[in-house]
Formats: C-alpha cells, structure tokens, sequence
C-alpha cells in the first residue's frame, strides 16, 4: 500500500515538474503539495512544529488507511515530502 501511495505522490510532483530529476521529485511549492495532500489524496494535517526560524514540518495522514506523509516546508516557499509510513495512531497528551 505504501509503494502505490509513494507512486501516486511521485507522479503528482513529476507531473507538476516535467524536466526535474529523480533527486527533485520529492520537493515542490507549497501550495501545490499542499493541494495535492487535500485533494488527490484526501489527506488532513495532523499536526505541525517550528523545527528553526525559517522551517516546519507537518504530519498528514491519510484516515482512510492510516498512511502518513511528513512535509518539510522552507521559508522559501518550496517543500519537500521528507518521510511516508503506514499505520498512523494518534496518541493523547500527557498529562502536565
């Protein structure tokens, strides 16, 4: 499940950028992962944290199947899909 998913998202991004090279499939514009995420894949944002002043990371997940991608956005504007997995389990907060 996991490969034709990582398929389908190669095929988006290489769609979206004809002449990229195979290093450049997995980053894009924002708005076009983001739109891609939503749409074509039905994913939600599951969270999202400030990893420096000019970089986020966001967690989608797919609920229909548990599948998770992890999006690496730069201050720039471009965003790369940095990370894919199966089996997503939100957990509660601890605790304080």
């Amino acid at each position: 499940m996991i490969l034709r998913f990582a398929s389908i998202i190669l095929l988006l991004v290489l769609a979206a950028q004809s002449s990229a090279s195979i290093s450049d499939v997995s980053c894009d514009d924002r708005t076009r992962i983001t739109a891609t995420l939503k749409s074509s894949l039905q994913a939600e944002r599951r969270g999202v944290g400030l990893r420096d002043p000019e970089t986020t990371l966001e967690v989608w997940v797919l609920p229909t199947n548990g599948d998770w991608i992890i999006v690496q956005h730069y201050a720039s504007g471009t965003s790369c899909i940095v990370a894919t997995g199966e089996y997503w389990e939100a957990s509660a907060p601890n605790p304080a």
